[in-house]
């Protein structure tokens, strides 16, 4: 626990280039913020938590959610602890008869069941080291050459490392208004595109 870090979720966002969903989480005691891009209708189903929206029957997180009290099981605290491949992997902790159970899961899935049961998020501090952005520093370097971006952890990176980085988040941050991270998240309409994992960018499977 000592190496996790809780944030919040901040926003529910669209991407301005290519209409893809991002859910942005801010780390609790800093202006740092991680974003992951994942799929339509779990960034619906993150939204209408959010916004408290009355749904006329359970949707497919509702009917998780309710599975777990069914079974007497009471969810702890969701995670995101790794970040692989430009992947991230997440876990559902609960508790069920005195044991602790780690279930894994995709992020916007344990996401979308934490604004439910209002629950923790925790993210891996080495994630957040790498990933997480800081608005005015990150805009700052895409400016930069690659070769001239700090890598995460402050040692002097090979130009490859650097343009990986930047890479990650160039159409994010050229594209996401930084300054009103702190807006209501959007209502948006869902669509039949194919669900997008949870990576820090817009890929399909």
């Amino acid at each position: 626990m000592s190496r996790m870090i809780e944030v919040v979720i901040d926003s529910v966002r669209v991407s301005l280039t290519n209409q893809q969903r991002i859910v942005v989480l801010r780390e609790t005691d800093s202006d740092r913020y991680l974003p992951i891009w994942i799929g339509p209708y779990e960034a619906e189903s993150i939204t209408i938590a959010l916004q408290e929206v009355e749904v006329a029957r359970p949707q497919t997180h509702d009917l998780l959610k309710n599975v777990f009290a069914a079974l007497n099981a009471r969810i702890l605290r969701i995670e995101v602890v790794s970040l692989k491949d430009e992947v991230f992997y997440g876990n559902i902790v609960a508790e069920v008869d005195g044991r602790v159970l780690e279930i894994d899961s995709r992020p916007s899935d344990a996401l979308a069941l934490a604004v439910r049961a209002h629950v923790p998020i925790l993210v891996s501090r080495d994630i957040l080291e790498t990933a997480g952005i800081l608005p005015e520093q990150d805009i700052q370097q895409t400016q930069e050459p690659p070769s001239a971006a700090p890598s995460p952890r402050g040692s002097e990176p090979a130009p490859e490392a650097s343009e990986e980085r930047l890479s990650v988040f160039e159409d994010f941050l050229q594209n996401l208004d930084l300054d009103n991270l702190s807006d209501k998240p959007e209502d948006d309409e869902t669509d039949d595109d194919e669900d997008k994992p949870d990576k820090p960018k817009g890929k399909k499977r």
